[in-house]
């Protein structure tokens, strides 16, 4: 409780799904100086601002967590805008980070980071091994340069940023614009909306094989608190909770739980996306302390209910 008491933490996109889910974490370990800067009042993307909040809350720690992201349809809509904002912001937030010599920087990245045929579990050393799935690789790359700017800062410059490479998370709060939004929110959607319309069927994207891996919000939340506590070494740490499943079964178990009882038609002309994302998280076991204690089912529960009560509240 001392170490989060004597802190000044700076938590960019503080105010998004995981940002604030860590601001409650930071306040429930008895940190009282937080900072969660909004884009309309600090533009990320532009050194003078970060400079400027860098002056202004004389952080000792920050949390990067701010990003552009979106599902399959946003990244194929938009590549470019995906790798430039997130890769400029990540730079120079480090780099700002470095002149003003801040004691601890921890970054968040992405999964999407990994090669598209990465063998299961992924571990981190494979990081390297390969090119990213195509359709989000813009967004992969741009965060994974961050991680070579952080271990490079460290050995030239002594800055200790800190790396971490969480898997899909999902849970109350999350987006669900179907314009933008991950597989969990967007299936819930569709399924509560076929539900409540009466509507025979929803259709699916791809053929239902693809396996992926979820970590509810509040157990990322707790991880990345760890890592600021526990952690400070150059090399990147999986967030996950070890679990796979497959699209078809995961869109099953929505249907069961959102009790949506149409039938469930899948698009093979629309894309997959990676074949399989599963983590080894024995890194952060060991280094962290950390394990994921929110079920799967238990996670789900919990946000078609937040869902469901957030549209019956208009």
């Amino acid at each position: 409780m001392n170490f989060w008491q004597e802190q000044r933490v700076v938590v960019t996109g503080g105010a998004g799904f995981l940002g604030s889910f860590v601001v409650d974490g930071l306040k429930a370990r008895g940190c009282t100086t937080i900072f969660t800067p909004r884009s309309r009042d600090c533009d990320l993307r532009d050194r003078t601002a970060i400079a400027r909040l860098f002056k202004d809350a004389r952080p000792t720690l920050v949390l990067h967590l701010a990003a552009v992201v979106g599902g399959i349809g946003a990244n194929r809509e938009h590549p470019g805008k995906f790798f430039y904002e997130n890769a400029i912001m990540g730079i120079e937030l480090v780099e700002q980070a470095r002149q003003f010599r801040l004691p601890k920087l921890v970054v968040v990245g992405t999964i999407c980071a990994y090669p598209k045929f990465t063998p299961v579990p992924f571990t981190e050393e494979n990081l390297w091994n390969g090119y990213p799935e195509e359709t989000n690789a813009p967004y992969g790359i741009a965060k994974k340069a961050i991680l070579v700017q952080c271990q490079a800062y460290r050995q030239e410059y002594g800055l200790n940023a800190v790396y971490l490479l969480p898997v899909n998370l999902y849970g109350p709060h999350d987006n669900f614009d179907p314009q933008s939004s991950h597989v969990i929110p967007a299936l819930i959607k569709k399924c509560v909306d076929a539900r409540e319309q009466g509507a025979k069927y929803i259709e699916c994207w791809g053929s239902g094989t693809p396996t992926r891996e979820f970590l509810y919000v509040e157990d990322a939340a707790e991880g990345i608190l760890l890592a600021a506590e526990r952690y400070d070494k150059p090399d990147p740490v999986n967030l996950g909770s070890g679990v796979e499943i497959s699209i078809r079964d995961l869109v099953t178990l929505i249907a069961k739980l959102t009790r949506f009882t149409g039938e469930i038609r899948w698009d093979p002309s629309k894309p997959d996306g990676q074949p399989r994302r599963c983590l080894d998280v024995q890194k952060s076991i060991h280094e962290l302390g950390f394990r994921a204690t929110t079920g799967f089912e238990e996670g789900l529960r919990a946000t078609i209910r937040w869902y469901e009560n957030t549209l019956k509240k208009g």
